[in-house]
């Protein structure tokens, strides 16, 4: 029987999570991340603390190192595999250790505060029915500032995973400043798969801040 609540927890911590792994260890997508990060933490001040809500292998955390390398991180991320890599990689790379909590999202209990949440292409593999509980983790682990990174449509929408899975498109950030009103948008932005420099998936992402903190 699965220690987890919901089918796409186990997919994604199992051989598909894995598979998945295997797949992004691409280190060229760290300069084209660098470039998304850096437009989207532009409106940003005094964030020297993230927690990033499955983190995968690290390649949002390098990026962001590049554009803020004093930040400390902690990492949540499903995955062993994928968890494994970012950690040994990190701490070989930067010689400090990194907080990491191998584990599902939905059973993450934050201990203390960061500057900034941070969640990217996984919002969209969430079962709907928990998506209100992962909000709430976001919200939660941080004092300042929410930045959400993921497809987007401004209605609800599945579609099939090429590895048997499904993913599920809607306006999170929008679902997420509805039942928080203190969270306000800050800036937003898109990337795309065609851009002739920093070509990425076409994600949008969107900085909220917390403003009774």
């Amino acid at each position: 029987m699965s220690k987890f609540k919901t089918e796409q927890e186990t997919f994604w911590h199992g051989e598909q999570g894995d598979t998945f792994t295997d797949r992004i260890q691409q280190w060229n997508q760290i300069p084209r991340l660098t470039a998304l990060f850096a437009k989207a933490l532009s409106k940003t001040s005094g964030v020297n603390s993230i927690i990033e809500f499955g983190a995968s292998i690290g390649n949002n955390i390098f990026a962001i190192k590049n554009i803020l390398p004093h930040c400390s991180f902690t990492a949540v991320e499903i995955n062993s595999k994928g968890a494994k890599i970012l950690k040994e990689r990190y701490e070989k790379s930067f010689n400090e250790e990194l907080d990491i909590h191998v584990n599902s999202i939905l059973d993450y209990k934050s201990d203390s505060l960061k500057d900034l949440s941070l969640i990217k292409s996984v919002l969209v593999t969430i079962n709907p029915d928990e998506l209100q509980n992962v909000y709430k983790k976001l919200y939660e682990a941080t004092k300042k500032y929410i930045l959400i990174v993921e497809y987007y449509n401004p209605t609800p929408l599945d579609i099939p995973y090429r590895d048997g899975g499904m993913l599920y498109k809607r306006d999170f950030a929008g679902e997420l400043m509805d039942k928080y009103p203190d969270v306000k948008l800050i800036d937003y932005g898109f990337v795309y798969h065609r851009d002739p420099v920093f070509p990425l998936d076409d994600y949008n992402w969107f900085l909220m801040e917390k403003e009774n903190r």
